[in-house]
């Protein structure tokens, strides 16, 4: 990906591995960051590392999963926004931008570990928003309505199920991550979004109209 971003858009960009689910690896990620151009003036946290469970009903939930969802999805972009404040805050501006989920605004059956987490993010974005905007650092997020990590893994899972998400789309299909995502996440990264903070763009294509229109089959 880094040789891909320098090749097509003759941008400087390097690889480093880190695990979204520990703190020492995200204040790493973000020291680098900083040794390299100095500071950070933008955060996007969409990382997501697997799911092991399946779908399980709320009273099925096996807690190791619960866990490992909280720290991927809550602790680790609450880390990376705490260490990437300081030089936001120094220099009069950044851009956070949190990768959430329709799973939790519908209320989807069956992955409660991944719902209720990316809604703590939803939450945690909002606060920051609130609390920070006097420094000139807006915090947005982004629910996607499209073929990500995510959806394949959960396509692989229950693909009927995630055949008839996909057909039930406003738009009749699942958004394309690079041509119909990416360019929302440009524009809040960008000066033209100076005045938005505290948001959730909904681009899926109007699937949050509609809620959770397929219902998964979670019996004994």
């Amino acid at each position: 990906m880094a040789q891909e971003l320098q090749d097509d858009f003759g941008v400087e960009a390097f690889f480093l591995h880190t695990d979204a689910t520990k703190e020492e690896d995200n204040r790493r990620m973000v020291q680098e960051a900083v040794a390299r151009w100095g500071t950070v003036d933008i955060l996007v946290n969409n990382a997501w590392g697997g799911d092991q469970a399946g779908l399980q009903r709320v009273d099925k939930m096996p807690d190791d999963a619960m866990d490992h969802a909280w720290h991927m999805n809550v602790m680790g972009p609450l880390w990376a926004m705490k260490e990437s404040f300081p030089h936001m805050r120094a220099q009069g501006k950044g851009r956070i931008i949190n990768i959430c989920s329709l799973n939790g605004v519908n209320a989807h059956m069956g992955s409660v570990h991944y719902n209720s987490t990316k809604e703590a993010l939803r939450s945690i974005t909002r606060t920051a928003a609130r609390e920070w905007a006097s420094f000139g650092i807006t915090a947005n997020v982004i629910c996607p309505g499209a073929k990500t990590t995510a959806f394949r893994m959960f396509e692989q899972m229950a693909p009927q199920v995630a055949a008839e998400s996909e057909a039930a789309n406003p738009m009749g299909h699942l958004g394309d991550p690079e041509t119909e995502i990416a360019p929302v996440a440009f524009f809040l990264a960008s000066d033209d979004s100076s005045y938005i903070t505290g948001n959730t763009l909904f681009a899926d294509g109007g699937s949050h109209i509609n809620g959770a229109v397929w219902v998964p089959d979670l019996s004994d």
